[in-house]
């Protein structure tokens, strides 16, 4: 054992001493580089610069130059990491204060509310005493409750995992909605409409043609999506703000943005960290429309910023559920007893007196509308800027969900798709099955059944509302046609249009063909 220590340490030793000789002779050479080798470099320099002719002397300034640069470059590298090193420190550094920090302030904001929940029950006891009403109280930080008349207990936002949706539970409790129409909120659908122009134009500075409203109010009977679409400027997102005002009400703005990809971005998700669901403004405007009576509008401002199929998906697909009490949207998999009073099983209603209005620009920074959208929703085209007109003052109107529900059943009691207009729809269907390989399933037929007839009600014809369905669901899907091979069939299917409508009665469907033809 004593030979084998007397072995190592001299093992050690030696180790040592190899680990100094190198160390001093790598500093050693750095020192003889800057320091004591310098002034052999200059004499060398100083004995060869005589025999220098006129290119030695410019070779001698151009390496000269470049060693220069390149120390410059080598020690401003090493800087620049040096720099970046003590800059990532420092931001970890900083993360592990605000993280430990973060720590003591949660500490605190569960200490305070455990003491809010303690004061808070003392004063229900207090105040259930005086009038014979029982409440109730977890002292230790947990649900607040106060049993009322009716039994329904009051749940405070703090208390909550969804504060937003709560606190819109509290406010319709002592302030429910509720819509009282007199003689002059009861217009007819033609009547809506010219008020609706005249509202808009006297109050907001808006014009719109009444087509356009037409098209608008028929929508909103065929689909609850709407998509509006066309250049910047010509009142898309202004159309669906004004109609709401025009009810007296204001529609929630939800600004879409090129990050969302899924459902989590529109409605929020369950932060694991806060035990708390991160509630957006859509999720809060849908809940809040559960509660009214009247019409609500949520517009989704540039929606094709993202892909549609992809955050709205599951609305898309709950929305053609033909029985409406399956219109609901999970939340979250486990309920718990804070959750709001409209929400069931983790899951929110889409109630029938909402609507979902899209705004959409055509360029480069947007994604293409796919047919799964268009098909489902009710597309609306304007290009063209308003013109302006003299229009009395009009006061807005207050009209129920179940009032305008009556006027677009009574529109489709006292007008249907004619059989001539069925006929000739069949017709041209045939032909652009046979010639283009489109055609349409009972969806969109079932839309066309309905926008016609209300369309009629608003005071449009049939052929206009032909004319626009045909335009927005059918010669829509031409675009992904390569067409360069079908300009004859484009031409044929102007002349049946044409035969079978009339000549003028069909403009949008004639000029989107000829637009067709001129984009080739």
């Amino acid at each position: 054992m004593a030979e084998f220590a007397h072995y190592y340490l001299d093992f050690l030793a030696k180790l040592g001493k190899n680990f100094l000789v190198f160390f001093e002779s790598i500093f050693g050479a750095i020192s003889n580089i800057f320091t004591r080798d310098v002034k052999d470099y200059l004499s060398d320099l100083n004995e060869s610069i005589k025999a220098f002719d006129t290119l030695g002397w410019i070779t001698l300034l151009l390496v000269t130059t470049i060693n220069v640069l390149l120390a410059f470059f080598i020690i401003y590298r090493i800087l620049l990491m040096l720099r970046k090193y003590l800059f990532v420190r420092r931001k970890e550094i900083e993360k592990e204060e605000l993280l430990e920090e973060m720590g003591k302030l949660r500490d605190q904001v569960e200490q305070l509310a455990i003491e809010k929940n303690q004061i808070f029950a003392l004063k229900l006891n207090e105040f259930s005493g005086d009038r014979g009403v029982a409440s109730a109280a977890l002292l230790g930080g947990g649900l607040q409750t106060e049993e009322e008349d009716d039994s329904t207990p009051i749940i405070t936002p703090e208390l909550s995992r969804f504060s937003k949706l709560v606190t819109v539970d509290n406010k319709y409790k002592f302030n429910p909605s509720y819509i009282s129409m007199t003689d002059n909120d009861m217009l007819t659908l033609p009547e809506l409409v010219q008020n609706y122009v005249y509202y808009a134009a006297s109050h907001l500075k808006l014009y719109y043609k009444p087509d356009v409203v037409r098209q608008f109010i028929a929508g909103l009977a065929t689909s609850k999506v709407l998509i509006l679409e066309g250049i910047s400027g010509t009142g898309k997102t202004s159309l669906p703000y004004s109609f709401a005002k025009f009810f007296d009400n204001n529609a929630s703005l939800i600004s879409v943005q090129p990050s969302w990809r899924d459902r989590g971005e529109l409605l929020g998700y369950l932060n694991e960290f806060t035990k708390k669901f991160n509630e957006t403004d859509f999720l809060a405007a849908v809940y809040e429309s559960t509660y009214r009576d009247d019409i609500n509008i949520i517009v989704l401002d540039e929606m094709n910023l993202a892909r549609i199929e992809y955050y709205f998906a599951e609305f898309l697909s709950v929305m053609e559920m033909p029985d409406k009490s399956e219109w609901k949207i999970e939340l979250i998999p486990s309920p718990d007893p804070t959750d709001p009073k409209n929400m069931h099983e983790g899951k929110i209603i889409v109630p029938q007196n909402v609507w979902f209005v899209g705004t959409a620009n055509q360029d480069d920074s947007t994604f293409t509308i796919t047919d799964k959208v268009y098909d489902r929703a009710i597309a609306i085209t304007l290009n063209e800027k308003g013109e302006f007109f003299d229009a009395p003052i009009t006061d807005v109107v207050h009209i129920s969900f179940d009032y305008l529900e009556s006027l677009f059943n009574k529109a489709r009691s006292e007008y249907s798709l004619s059989s001539k207009g069925a006929d000739r729809l069949t017709k041209v269907s045939e032909f652009i099955q046979e010639k283009f390989r489109i055609g349409f399933g009972n969806r969109i037929l079932r839309q066309i059944n309905t926008f016609v007839p209300v369309y009629m009600g608003l005071g449009g014809t049939e052929n206009a509302a032909l004319d626009f369905m045909l335009t927005t669901k059918i010669l829509k899907k031409f675009s992904a046609l390569n067409l360069v091979f079908l300009l004859k069939e484009l031409n044929d299917l102007v002349t049946v249009i044409e035969k079978l409508f009339g000549k003028d009665e069909m403009p949008m469907s004639i000029e989107a063909i000829r637009r067709l033809e001129k984009s080739l």
